[in-house]
C-alpha cells in the first residue's frame, strides 16, 4: 500500500516518464529496422530454410498452455511445441524428398486401428463399421465450432482434423522408419565378433602405479597447458552463447515485530463469538481465516505429526496455539467429535440418468425417470435381501458389478460425498437409495470396521506477510544499494552491508529459471538484449515478493569455452598426463616384480577379463589395459600403459577361448532387436544434427 500511495503521489511524473519511455522505445526500433513486416518479427525459427511462422507456433502455445492449466509455465510450453514443430520440419523435409505419403485407404485403416474398440464406430456385430465413421466426421463439420462427445470426452471438427493429421504423421513415419529399419542387418561375423568380445576371457598380474601416488603440488599445469588441452579435444568445450550475472536478493518477509502484530490480532479474532458459536463456526471461519473449513472427521493416526498430541486429546470447545505453521499462525479448535469406523463394506446398484458425470451416451433416463426405476429395485430388494445379487444386471458400474456390486473403502477415500456419508453414518444393514453426481445408487451397508474416536477441527489461520512498513524498509534498502553501486563496486557495497552476492554461470538464451530465484524470465531476457554489456546493473521485482538486483559479469560468446573455465575439467586430465610422464621417468625396472619392489606397490591379479566389460579388480574401468592384455600372448608381458587411474605393466597368465557355437544367428537376432530399438532415436538426433536450424525464440519468449 506504502508504493501505491507513493505512485499516486507522483502520477503526473510517472506518466511524463513512462511516455517518454515508450517513445524512446518506438523510435529505438525505427532505427534498429523494426518498422514492421521484417522476418525476424514473423518467424520462429527456419529449419533447412522453411521457416516456423510466429503466429501459426504461438497459438499452437497458447492452445497447449489452456489444456495443460497451470501446472506448467508459457516456457515450458513454449519448449514442448518446439519439439514437435522442430521434429515435424525435420521429418517433413525427408518424407518429401523421399515421397513418401498416405493415401486414403492407407489413413482409414489408420484411422481405424486407432478408433476400433470405441461403440460409436461399431456395427449391430460389434464390427468397426466406416459408414458410422464417415457419419460422425459429417455431423462433427456440421456442428461446427460446437463439439460432440467421442467417449467421454468432448471433440470439435478442429480437433477432429488435427487427430487425422497427427494420425497421417505417424503413417508417414512409420513407412520412412520401416525402410530405414530394413537396412539394420547384422551379419553373423558380426554376431561371432559380439560372442567372443563377451566370452574370450585373459587371466593376468599386473602392477599398477597410481597417479594418487604423486602430490598435485608437485605438478605444474600452466595456462598454455590448460589452452593446448582445450585445443586437443575442442569438442568436449563447445558451448552455446551464455550469460553470467551477480545478484543480490531483497526480500519482502515479515520482521519479527510484524509476526507478534500477527499473532495478537489472532488472538483478538479468537475471542470473537463466531468462533465459540459451533453451530455456525464453518461460515465464521470461512469468512476470517486463510485455511477455508475443511468438514470432515480426522482419526488420529490422519493427523500431522506436529499437531496430532496438542489437538487430539482436546475436548469439543477446546483451543490450541495460536501456533507457528508456515505461512501462517493458527489456531485449532476442536468442534465435534464421534465414533466412526474406519472403513467399510457396501454393496450397490447404479441407475445412470441424462446428465450425470460419466455417464454413457446410451443412457436415455430422466432424473425422474432414474427415481422411480431405484425405487423399484430399493423396493423388490427389501422383500429379499437375496435378490441384490439378480438385479446387478441392471446397474451401469460394471467394474462393481464382477464382484457381486461390492465396494471396499477407507473414510478418507474420494468417493461422493453423499455415497460416503450413508456408508458411515448407518449401521450394518442399511439399505436406501441415494443421489450422488453419478445417479441414483441402492446402497447396502455389509461390513463395517472398528469404530474409534474421531474428531472435527477448526482452523483459524493469518498469513504471515510483512507490514507496510517492512516493505517500505525493503525498498529503501533496495535502492540505497542501487545507488550506490552506480558509482563503486557491486561486491564491495554489497559486502560493506553484509548482503550476500550469488553467482550465476552459463545462463542460456531459453533459460527460464535463476538458482535461488526460480522463475525469472525477465532477468534472462535482459541479459540478452542488445546493447547490455558486462558491468550493467538492473533491478527486477520478484514474484514472491521483494527485488533482485542484478549485474551482469560475462558475456560467454558461442564457440569454445574460455580457458580458464574449462581449466575445471581441463586440470585433473593434465595432471594425469604429466603424472604418467613423471612415473614412467621414475621406472626403471623391466618386469612386474621390479617395478613393484622399487614403486612400493604389489602385484596383484586379475581373472577373467573380457573386452565388453573393461574393468580390473582393484584398480577400476581400465579399457587401455585390458585392450592391451587382449594383444599379448600367454606369458607376455607388456610395456608401461598410461591407464585411466594409473600407469600399469601386465603380463598375461592364462588365456580361455570363447567356446565356438553350432551357429550365431540367435546372437545376431539379438544385436538386431538392440539396433532397431536405439535406431529411432538415434536416427532423429542425427537428422537434427545435420540439420541447418536458425532459432529465433529468445526474441519472444
Amino acid at each position: 500500500m506504502a508504493i501505491l500511495n507513493k505512485i499516486r503521489q507522483r502520477s503526473l511524473v510517472l506518466i511524463i516518464v513512462i511516455a517518454m519511455a515508450l517513445f524512446s522505445f518506438v523510435l529505438a526500433d525505427l532505427f534498429r529496422g523494426g518498422g514492421g513486416g521484417g522476418k525476424s518479427e514473423t518467424v520462429v525459427a527456419t529449419v533447412n530454410g522453411k521457416d516456423i511462422k510466429r503466429e501459426d507456433f504461438m497459438r499452437k502455445v497458447e492452445n497447449l498452455q489452456r489444456q495443460l492449466g497451470p501446472s506448467v509455465t508459457s516456457t515450458q510450453a513454449m519448449n514442448r511445441i518446439w519439439d514437435q514443430e522442430l521434429r515435424k520440419a525435420i521429418l517433413d523435409e525427408q518424407y518429401e524428398e523421399l515421397g513418401i505419403t498416405v493415401e486414403r485407404e492407407q489413413m482409414r485403416e489408420l484411422i481405424k486401428q486407432n478408433l476400433s474398440t470405441f461403440q460409436e464406430f461399431k456395427n449391430e456385430a460389434g464390427l468397426f463399421d466406416e459408414a458410422k465413421l464417415n457419419e460422425f466426421i459429417a455431423n462433427l463439420r456440421d456442428i461446427s465450432p460446437e463439439p460432440s462427445f467421442l467417449g467421454d470426452s468432448p471433440i470439435t471438427y478442429e480437433a477432429w482434423t488435427n487427430f487425422e493429421n497427427d494420425i497421417a504423421a505417424g503413417g508417414k513415419y512409420q513407412s520412412y522408419f520401416n525402410m530405414v529399419k530394413a537396412g539394420l542387418s547384422v551379419t553373423l561375423t558380426e554376431a561371432e565378433m559380439d560372442h567372443k568380445m563377451e566370452n574370450d576371457k585373459v587371466d593376468i598380474k599386473y602392477v599398477q602405479v597410481p597417479y594418487s601416488s604423486i602430490p598435485d603440488s608437485l605438478v605444474e599445469v600452466t595456462k598454455s597447458d590448460i589452452a593446448d588441452y582445450v585445443n586437443r579435444n575442442l569438442k568436449q568445450y563447445e558451448v552455446e552463447a551464455s550469460r553470467d550475472i551477480y545478484y543480490v536478493e531483497f526480500k519482502e518477509e515479515a520482521s519479527a515485530t510484524d509476526e507478534e502484530n500477527i499473532k495478537n490480532e489472532l488472538i483478538e479474532l479468537s475471542q470473537n463469538a463466531g468462533f465459540s458459536d459451533l453451530d455456525n463456526v464453518q461460515t465464521f471461519i470461512n469468512n476470517n481465516s486463510e485455511i477455508p473449513f475443511n468438514d470432515r472427521f480426522l482419526f488420529r493416526d490422519k493427523m500431522p505429526l506436529n499437531l496430532v498430541d496438542s489437538v487430539f486429546p482436546l475436548k469439543v470447545g477446546e483451543t490450541y496455539g495460536p501456533y507457528k505453521q508456515d505461512p501462517f499462525y493458527v489456531i485449532t479448535k476442536v468442534v465435534a467429535e464421534k465414533q466412526l469406523a474406519d472403513s467399510v463394506k457396501v454393496r450397490h446398484i447404479l441407475i445412470p440418468h441424462v446428465g450425470a458425470t460419466r455417464v454413457d451416451p446410451s443412457v436415455t433416463k430422466t432424473v425422474e425417470e432414474a427415481k422411480v426405476t431405484a425405487d423399484s429395485i430399493l423396493n423388490v430388494i427389501k422383500s429379499g435381501r437375496a435378490k441384490f445379487i439378480d438385479l446387478l444386471d441392471l446397474s451401469s458400474d460394471k467394474v462393481s458389478n464382477e464382484k457381486d456390486g461390492e465396494i471396499e473403502f477407507d473414510y478418507d477415500a474420494g468417493m461422493a460425498p453423499e455415497f460416503k456419508a450413508f456408508s458411515f453414518d448407518n449401521g450394518v444393514g442399511a439399505i436406501d437409495v441415494v443421489q450422488t453426481s453419478f445417479g441414483y445408487h441402492i446402497i447396502e451397508v455389509l461390513e463395517q470396521g472398528d469404530k474409534q474416536r474421531v474428531i472435527k477441527i477448526a482452523n483459524l489461520a493469518a498469513e504471515i506477510e510483512p507490514s507496510e512498513e517492512t516493505v517500505d524498509e525493503v525498498f529503501n534498502q533496495t535502492s540505497k544499494f542501487e545507488i550506490a553501486i552506480a558509482s563503486r563496486d557491486f561486491q564491495e557495497v554489497a559486502a560493506e552491508n553484509n548482503y550476500t552476492v550469488k553467482p550465476v554461470s552459463g545462463i542460456k538464451a531459453l533459460d527460464e529459471n535463476i538458482p535461488g530465484l526460480a522463475q525469472q524470465r525477465s532477468i534472462v531476457r535482459w541479459a540478452f538484449e542488445d546493447g547490455i554489456k558486462v558491468g550493467d546493473i538492473r533491478r527486477f521485482n520478484l514474484p514472491s515478493g521483494g527485488y533482485a538486483v542484478v549485474q551482469l559479469s560475462a558475456v560467454n560468446k558461442k564457440g569454445v569455452m574460455d580457458n580458464e573455465k574449462a581449466s575445471v575439467t581441463a586440470l585433473p586430465e593434465i595432471r594425469k598426463e604429466k603424472k604418467a610422464k613423471m612415473i614412467r621417468a621414475q621406472i626403471s625396472g623391466t618386469t612386474l616384480d621390479e617395478i613393484a619392489s622399487s614403486q612400493g606397490q604389489a602385484v596383484r591379479t586379475a581373472i577373467s577379463l573380457n573386452m565388453k566389460n573393461p574393468t580390473l579388480s582393484g584398480a577400476g574401468r581400465e579399457p587401455k589395459v585390458v585392450g592391451a592384455a587382449f594383444g599379448l600372448a600367454e606369458g607376455e608381458t607388456s610395456s608401461l600403459i598410461d591407464g585411466n587411474n594409473g600407469v600399469y605393466m601386465v603380463e598375461v597368465t592364462k588365456i580361455t577361448p570363447a567356446p565356438v557355437l553350432p551357429g550365431y544367428q540367435a546372437i545376431a537376432s539379438r544385436l538386431s532387436t538392440t539396433k532397431v530399438n536405439t535406431a529411432a532415436t538415434a536416427l532423429y538426433d542425427a537428422l537434427k544434427d545435420a540439420s541447418e536450424i536458425e532459432d529465433n525464440r529468445a526474441a519472444f519468449y
